[in-house]
């Protein structure tokens, strides 16, 4: 980087709250497996102990020569469905219970990697672990659950769709808080370094590092210094910011695989909010020139955004990967709750932004007496956008058992505060029992 390159991202670290949001060491667990659950367990939290033995260690000492903060340090595995092995009723509890003792060990934040992939069908290894999930997530502090139900080559799996309704509220009826650690995917990827999708998909190597960088704070600062500007002139500025913030990631995720002698994988270039004043996506949008996020318009801007923020960092980083993109979470996002509160976002506005931002629903609380059937629906649209569009979506949605439309409920830390939102009270009951496969869609054959 260029002296000035070097003074700018100094005054954006200090002044705009930039920082490399996390830094995940992907591991794979695949030869830990035996005819045994248990003794795959021991191996899985032996292998994790020793692999990432130095990450965070190794992080903070970056932090401290660098003045970069790295918020998150954290750990992606295989999805823990495919470790079953010849065990013919697998335990799944203790699996969670060794991930978890395993992140403990190594003082990470967080574990991801409890997680099925069933969007073409479920064995009854996957069928186990999603029925284990709520039980997982309430003995467990560390461990991220997800579950794949959809993608463009496969279509939806609808039988996976109604049963993951079931379980997210299953999740939130133990504890809602639970629910912040589940998400349900269509297109998932398998290097995303971000909680709690994460993941490392057994196309990866045995062991790697990843970096997610985030800066909204940074890019709102810039396009508010230029409010006379046309959209391309917006463009070029929001392309030159992520380049800035994805350089930042390439150079500390590059050190931090040096030290521990590992690969060097993706930088993430999400933009992921937090509740901190100046640290929100829905900010950029209204300096745009919106009155507020969900006004019309508002897809149209996070759309230029996204787009922007992806042209930009995938020129300044050696290969890119993750979600990349702009997040949109209710709770994480100080103007977004705003909006939500006010009641100037629906659910059905989020859902329309989701069609062309990173990831879908996050972070949404709903009435507690919101049905499974509903939750079901509301994971088959998010996946059906995924899916027509070729691209990531996802639902975490939660459920606040003896609440409604008006109150919220407090997460704290970087997952803020969550107002509950109305959710349309139509019956997809039906529709959601009719079963099977939704099929891939006609684009999705290329061979």
């Amino acid at each position: 980087m260029e002296t000035q390159q070097i003074k700018e991202t100094i005054q954006m670290i200090r002044e705009e709250n930039l920082d490399i949001r996390t830094i995940t060491m992907g591991i794979s667990l695949l030869d830990c497996v035996t005819g045994s659950m248990a003794d795959t367990a021991q191996n899985v939290y032996d292998k994790i102990v020793r692999v990432a033995a130095d990450l965070v260690p190794v992080a903070r000492a970056i932090e401290n020569e660098y003045g970069i903060p790295i918020v998150n340090k954290r750990i992606a595995v295989t999805p823990a469905a495919m470790l079953a092995g010849a065990d013919p009723a697998p335990d799944f509890a203790l699996l969670a219970q060794a991930l978890d003792n395993a992140a403990k060990a190594v003082e990470v934040d967080l574990i991801g990697g409890f997680t099925a992939t069933v969007q073409n069908g479920c064995t009854k290894a996957d069928l186990a672990l999603m029925h284990a999930i709520p039980a997982a997530l309430a003995t467990t502090d560390r461990v991220c659950a997800s579950v794949n139900v959809g993608s463009t080559r496969a279509g939806l799996n609808m039988d996976a769709i109604k049963l993951a309704g079931e379980v997210v509220k299953a999740v939130a009826a133990i504890d809602p808080k639970n629910a912040m650690k589940l998400v349900i995917f269509a297109n998932a990827v398998e290097d995303n370094p971000f909680m709690a999708g994460a993941f490392w998909g057994v196309s990866e190597g045995d062991v790697a590092i990843n970096t997610g960088v985030s800066g909204p704070g940074v890019v709102q600062r810039a396009i508010a210094g230029k409010p006379d500007a046309s959209f391309g002139e917006v463009c070029e500025t929001i392309k030159q910011t992520a380049f800035k913030v994805s350089r930042m990631g390439q150079f500390v995720g590059k050190v931090a695989a040096s030290r521990l002698n590992v690969p060097f994988n993706i930088v993430d270039l999400s933009l992921a909010p937090t509740p901190a004043a100046g640290d929100s996506v829905a900010e950029i949008l209204e300096t745009l020139g919106l009155s507020h996020v969900g006004t019309p318009g508002t897809t149209a801007a996070l759309a230029l955004l996204n787009d922007a923020v992806k042209k930009g960092g995938i020129m300044a980083a050696e290969r890119v990967g993750g979600l990349s993109g702009a997040f949109i979470p209710v709770s994480e996002d100080a103007n977004m709750i705003a909006a939500a509160e006010k009641g100037q976002i629906t659910l059905e506005k989020l859902e329309a932004m989701t069609a062309v931002c990173s990831v879908g629903l996050d972070m949404v609380a709903v009435p507690g007496d919101t049905p499974a059937s509903t939750i079901s629906g509301m994971i088959a649209d998010e996946a059906a956008i995924g899916m027509i569009n070729n691209k990531t979506t996802a639902v975490r949605v939660i459920p606040v058992p003896g609440k409604g439309v008006g109150e919220s409920i407090e997460f704290g830390g970087l997952f803020g505060r969550a107002p509950i939102m109305a959710v349309n009270t139509g019956d997809a009951s039906v529709f959601i029992n009719r079963g099977g496969h939704i099929p891939a869609p006609i684009h999705s054959f290329k061979n």
